[in-house]
């Protein structure tokens, strides 16, 4: 019924709940120290500080515009957003170091929201 799912969907469901469907499955995937070292460091050291060896990967594309496909996508996209760093390969942005996004005060009607 209606209120069942209601129910379901407002429960916490497990200590993460971004990654933890309804059904209380998930989508996850491994990395192995031999195969991605630096991501395996980058996931481990999550793991230490934060409790968690978790990192949760979306689509990179803000509601309504496509999914970025391109260094100058992903920068405008950090640019645009409320994004404090960005990394990019050897590259870390800091979103309070970059210069502003000039003449960019009508980027929000680029796209028709979905």
């Amino acid at each position: 019924d209606a209120m069942g799912m209601w129910d379901r969907l407002y429960v916490q469901r497990s200590d993460i709940p971004s990654i933890t469907h309804v059904d209380f499955s998930a989508r996850i995937q491994s990395v192995g120290r031999d195969v991605n070292p630096r991501y395996w460091r980058l996931i481990d050291t999550f793991r230490r500080t934060q409790g968690y060896g978790v990192v949760v990967n979306t689509s990179f594309n803000v509601r309504g515009e496509p999914i970025v496909c391109s260094p100058a996508d992903a920068y405008r996209c950090f640019m645009r957003t409320e994004m404090d760093y960005l990394v990019m390969g050897d590259c870390l942005f800091s979103k309070e170091v970059q210069p502003g996004m000039p003449d960019d005060q009508d980027w929000m009607t680029e796209y028709e929201l979905d």
